[in-house]
């Protein structure tokens, strides 16, 4: 008995540091990542500037935007295995897909207008009917494999989103707020038609209005 109840506090410990480790490091994300974009909102022709400097905020803003998502897959990990120690790697090697998305997004980013900007919102509305975004939205839900394994079903899920970020400004405080909000609902709450289609059509319908009243769009910066 007295092994039993010393097993269950070893790991309700290891499950809180668990979440004090990837709830605490996204805390710390956010601050850091809000200054650095601080003056660098320019809209849909936002600059990424250095690689090197645009690699350190992609990193710092995917902590922030998607380590707390990943809370329920480290408290399966830890739940399996009881321990704590193997938590930094899982978020690392998540975090390190996430990382290659930015590199992707360096090499192919470059200052748009709004009619660029509505398209890409539009075509990630349309992504999220699609039976691939089911997929990669349950598998990101129930991964309990590596980090990485993770990471690559959770952008499978939210490669939409992020989408929309980069188009309308990757550098803007609002749009990241919002882009996380929607992340974080996606791999916390299951799929339901009767959220998740209001939820596409809204984001069409938002990709429309960018391209035919940019200015009636909350939060957009005018194109420079």
């Amino acid at each position: 008995m007295n092994a039993e109840v010393g097993g269950v506090r070893t790991g309700t410990a290891a499950t809180a540091a668990a979440l004090a480790v990837t709830l605490g490091l996204a805390a710390v994300s956010w601050v850091v990542a809000v200054r650095q974009m601080s003056g660098m909102d320019m809209g849909v022709a936002t600059r990424l500037g250095s690689f090197a400097f645009f690699a350190v905020l992609w990193v710092t803003m995917m902590a922030a935007m998607m380590l707390p998502g990943a809370v329920p897959a480290v408290v399966r990990r830890v739940q399996a295995s009881g321990r704590v120690r193997g938590v930094p790697l899982f978020l690392g090697s998540y975090l390190v897909v996430w990382a290659l998305v930015g590199v992707a997004v360096y090499g192919l980013y470059r200052p748009h207008g709004f009619a660029v900007a509505g398209a890409v919102v539009i075509a990630a509305g349309a992504y999220e009917f699609t039976p691939l975004k089911r997929h990669f939205r349950q598998l990101c839900r129930e991964s309990t494999g590596s980090g990485f394994g993770f990471g690559l079903c959770c952008v499978g899920s939210g490669i939409g989103l992020m989408v929309i970020l980069v188009a309308l400004s990757v550098m803007s405080v609002i749009w990241m707020s919002v882009i996380t909000v929607l992340a974080l609902g996606q791999k916390l709450l299951p799929a339901k038609a009767a959220v998740d289609v209001p939820l596409a059509l809204a984001i069409v319908g938002l990709g429309i209005l960018i391209v035919v009243a940019p200015a009636s769009v909350p939060g957009l910066m005018p194109s420079m």
